[in-house]
């Protein structure tokens, strides 16, 4: 299973729409050798959904983050290094020949991380070597807005894409909803003072109810109380700068 953020103890999967939808599209991504984006704000469970999606696919996954605004040279040289395990000195052109090479000898997911930060010309250098009459491979892009920006502004690339999963925060009914079995710590919490806690702090935000919550449990810990109260919130509150994650 994926890791939650911050490592957080006993949290559990929320099995939201976006994780369910996220599975699906991965999945289909794999079995069609399509192209798939998940894209959203920071903070929704973007990158965990799909880890946690790659548990059903059977084939070899090779996971890429890049720097931000890579060439394509960086872009061909390390999913080749990422595919045989060596180190490689080839130019551009030599490297995305190698790439097709070895993602035509076998079934792959190429998995593409935090890809808001490549240029156009690096998406269409994965849309050219996915192109390829020979390659066999499904292309999954995870990343902020940016992402479904450059794709949507070249219909040439937009129309290739399969499934796309746009993330977005918890509404108030399903932070309500998801919450009390997401950790132990609000199993018999009051809706309101989720709900509360919610509109100060998280604002349906997975990242920020991960960092509420393992702050929220070490005081309860301290003070030996069994789940959240009021002052809890308001002491964690202070921790984090006064609530305000906007």
């Amino acid at each position: 299973m994926a890791r939650h953020f911050l490592d957080l103890q006993d949290a559990r999967t929320m099995a939201t729409d976006h994780l369910l939808l996220t599975r699906r599209a991965v999945r289909d991504a794999a079995q069609a050798n399509a192209m798939a984006v998940i894209h959203g704000e920071a903070g929704l469970g973007k990158t965990y959904a799909v880890d946690d999606a790659l548990r059903e696919i059977d084939r070899p996954v090779v996971w890429a983050t890049f720097p931000s605004r890579p060439t394509p040279r960086l872009i061909a040289a390390t999913l080749l290094e990422l595919l045989t395990g060596r180190p490689t000195r080839l130019d551009r052109f030599r490297a995305i020949a190698g790439l097709v090479e070895l993602l035509s000898a076998g079934e792959h997911l190429v998995v593409v991380d935090e890809s808001q930060l490549l240029t156009g010309d690096c998406i269409e250098l994965l849309r050219y070597v996915h192109d390829q009459p020979t390659t066999q491979f499904g292309l999954v892009l995870v990343g902020g807005n940016g992402t479904w920006g450059v794709l949507s502004a070249e219909p040439m690339l937009a129309s290739r894409v399969f499934r796309r999963v746009r993330f977005c925060a918890l509404t108030r009914e399903q932070v309500l909803e998801q919450l009390p079995a997401f950790h132990r710590l609000y199993s018999a919490c009051d809706p309101g003072l989720l709900g509360w806690v919610d509109d100060l702090f998280a604002h349906g935000n997975l990242r920020a109810w991960a960092s509420f919550t393992l702050s929220a449990t070490a005081l309860a810990q301290d003070a030996g109380r069994p789940g959240l109260d009021e002052q809890i919130a308001r002491n964690v509150f202070a921790l984090h700068g006064g609530g305000a994650q906007r």
